[in-house]
């Protein structure tokens, strides 16, 4: 269940997601409880998604406009905005179900931290062939190098109770690779996770953010390989 009585936080952040934010919006308004805070930090969106967010009328909706470009910085503003006990963030393109943030919400009374999980049961990923091996590979890895049992790392759909950040510090450095140090993080610090299995689809609208290109795309994974090398190094040499 829901922890008693707390405040929810859900950032989401947008480049250029005029086609889906304002579905999002109501979908994550008709799945969570009041009260419920939803704040889109818009990296300066050429297609005008931050003017479809300020002609909603929501209570709690919060528009940040930035001008830099950055997921993991977006992420960053939007949870030193955030008022909720219980902070959530997760992508604007509907891959991510509202419903199963709503999930992960309910878990947080027993759990620090819930993963939306494409590799746990009830859990799968439906992209195209080359991300879902990519993916896989890169998480392989993670497990390996990383020595815990969390099976998805480069999720990116979480709700976690604030008092996380009494031990981890969120990096706002890079795009899914974040997450795997925030991931890894926490399970140094012993705090509870919990993996929530969940459909994972390509967008069906518009392009995706992390593999516009081929090129683009593997220098995205070699970033993940690299964080990951980097996380194993600090391990060995002490520096958690």
């Amino acid at each position: 269940m829901r922890p008693k009585n707390s405040r929810v936080s859900i950032i989401v952040p947008t480049y250029n997601e005029k086609e889906h934010i304002a579905d999002l919006v109501e979908s994550l308004y008709a799945n969570i409880e009041a009260p419920l805070e939803v704040i889109v930090v818009d990296d300066a969106s050429p297609d005008g998604t931050a003017d479809v967010v300020a002609g909603l009328d929501y209570p709690g909706l919060r528009l940040i406009r930035r001008k830099a470009r950055g997921l993991a910085a977006a992420f960053h503003r939007g949870i030193l905005e955030a008022d909720g006990d219980i902070l959530g963030w997760m992508d604007a393109d509907m891959t991510m179900p509202a419903a199963v943030m709503n999930q992960l919400i309910e878990q947080l009374d027993e759990y620090h931290i819930a993963i939306g999980s494409r590799y746990v049961e009830g859990g799968s990923d439906n992209r195209h062939p080359l991300r879902t091996l990519a993916s896989r590979a890169i998480n392989a890895l993670a497990r390996i190098m990383l020595n815990n049992a969390v099976r998805d790392y480069d999720s990116g759909f979480i709700a976690i109770r604030r008092e996380v950040f009494d031990y981890v510090t969120f990096i706002p450095f890079g795009y899914g690779d974040y997450f795997i140090e925030f991931i890894y993080d926490a399970h140094r610090a012993g705090l509870k996770i919990k993996e929530v299995g969940w459909y994972f689809r390509d967008r069906s609208v518009g392009i995706s953010k992390s593999a516009p290109s081929l090129i683009s795309f593997f220098v995205t994974g070699l970033r993940y390989v690299l964080r990951i090398f980097s996380l194993r190094l600090r391990f060995i040499t002490g520096r958690d």
